[in-house]
């Protein structure tokens, strides 16, 4: 039941929300533990950078600390492909907590959204 409101409300945002190689759309999953991101392409349909918490599963980070780290590594790969402007799409999860921290966070590293 969650999870059919959460992919409601996602559906919703991706009416609108659409991004392209110039401003690509920044998609966010998160689960209890980890959180991923990924810079999409939506008109060809491609994934042109990601990084997840999966990478850093061998050091003992609390949740906020592994979205700190994945946005600083998401900025340093989009950095390597010119990529300073994104849409920010947060897949259905509420603006708060590790989302929110996530999308300040890439504002400070220097993302226009």
């Amino acid at each position: 039941m969650k999870k059919e409101k959460r992919l409601r409300r996602h559906k919703k945002i991706r009416k609108v929300i659409v991004g392209t190689f110039q401003r690509p759309r920044a998609s966010v999953f998160k689960t209890n533990q980890h959180i991923y991101v990924q810079l999409i392409d939506d008109t060809e349909g491609k994934t042109l950078v990601s990084a997840n918490s999966l990478e850093f599963k061998n050091e003992k980070l609390s949740n906020k600390e592994k979205v700190l780290k994945v946005a600083e590594v998401l900025y340093q790969r989009a950095k390597e492909k010119n990529i300073t402007s994104l849409v920010f799409d947060r897949g259905g999860f509420s603006y708060k907590g590790r989302i929110k921290l996530l999308a300040e966070k890439l504002r400070e590293l220097g993302f226009n959204f």
